[in-house]
């Protein structure tokens, strides 16, 4: 098997960006990072992409990744996935922030429309509408979500199914009060979702009669997370787990807890959403469901591709692995049973 960008890099001790410098012939290399570069890619005997190089001729070489914001560690994480990839491919990946802005997001679109900034586009929108795109000639188009855009490539992890999993680790843990912090009344595709999988598993076990305890938020950021965890406290509601529609909810739910003074996980578990590089250093480590994503970019970066090389290719919805991974703030507990084996 021929030998990757990346495998050159990790051999030569140097980034993807690196060694897509060197090939391409950029002049801003250290003469001995050059030299490094090259004798590993004559080693590896490896060939750069015609492909990839092919989609230069008449064309920027670059790809627009549209993100609602970008400082949030989930964005920053997918964002590296996705700079990385571009480089392998040979494309340099530029990244924009639209807060979620209608008008922002029009605009990104139109700097694609017949290939006067971008080649192509990778877009996760809050505002746009699919009547938006029927206005526009954009070039090769992948969204990254939930949003219905029919036509279009559509790049996602199933969310329902996700949430009914996080919910379902909870009840066999034994946990019988579980509230979901995350809802949003603008009923965002993703928030619904997640929503909808943790009442079909509430509903799953009638017998059980458990509640719904659902918290409403502005947006997934720590003060929400933190603010409501805070309402259901002040509120008088018992719960005995939280289930939390993003890690960097859950991290501000974390906090609330323990200024309270509530233990985690003995009195309270807490499962989050998007496996951050935080919630795996936080106290409790916490447990969450875990999008791939590096899979989310690679499979967005090769449909454009493909697509710029000219390929006939039907519009697909792509969905990719998630895993729920347990860690100390909501542990697989020993002798846990199954949810429906349990009384309340």
């Amino acid at each position: 098997m021929a030998a990757t960008r990346r495998e050159v890099a990790e051999a030569a001790g140097v980034s993807v960006r690196t060694v897509s410098n060197v090939v391409n012939g950029f002049d801003h290399v250290a003469p001995a990072t050059r030299e490094r570069v090259l004798a590993v890619i004559r080693e590896l005997e490896y060939r750069p992409s015609e492909l990839a190089r092919s989609l230069k001729v008449g064309r920027s070489g670059l790809i627009g990744l549209m993100l609602p914001e970008l400082d949030t560690a989930y964005f920053a994480e997918l964002t590296r996935a996705f700079v990385e990839g571009g480089a392998e491919r040979g494309l340099t990946v530029v990244v924009d922030q639209t807060d979620g802005d209608r008008e922002r997001e029009l605009a990104l679109l139109r700097r694609t429309a017949g290939g006067s900034l971008f080649d192509a586009l990778a877009l996760s929108p809050l505002a746009l509408r699919a009547e938006d795109l029927d206005a526009l000639a954009a070039g090769p188009l992948v969204f990254l979500g939930e949003d219905e855009f029919p036509g279009f490539d559509k790049v996602m992890i199933d969310n329902f199914r996700a949430a009914r999993e996080a919910v379902e680790h909870l009840l066999a843990q034994g946990r019988r009060r579980i509230a979901a912090i995350g809802a949003e009344a603008s009923h965002r595709a993703s928030s619904s979702q997640r929503l909808a999988g943790y009442r079909a598993a509430i509903a799953a076990h009638s017998d059980l009669g458990l509640p719904e305890i659902v918290e409403y938020v502005d947006g997934f950021r720590r003060p929400e997370g933190a603010a409501a965890m805070r309402r259901l406290l002040d509120s008088g509601q018992r719960f005995d787990a939280i289930f939390c529609f993003s890690d960097a909810l859950a991290l501000g739910a974390l906090r609330t807890l323990h200024e309270a003074g509530v233990a985690v996980p003995d009195q309270v578990a807490v499962v989050g959403w998007d496996d951050i590089e935080d919630g795996r250093f936080s106290i409790p480590s916490l447990t969450t469901v875990s999008p791939d994503k590096q899979w989310l970019a690679e499979t967005a970066l090769d449909r454009i591709v493909r697509r710029l090389a000219g390929e006939e290719l039907a519009p697909e919805v792509l969905v990719g692995p998630h895993r729920l991974v347990v860690r100390e703030s909501a542990p697989t507990l020993p002798g846990a049973e199954p949810a429906g084996s349990a009384a309340g």
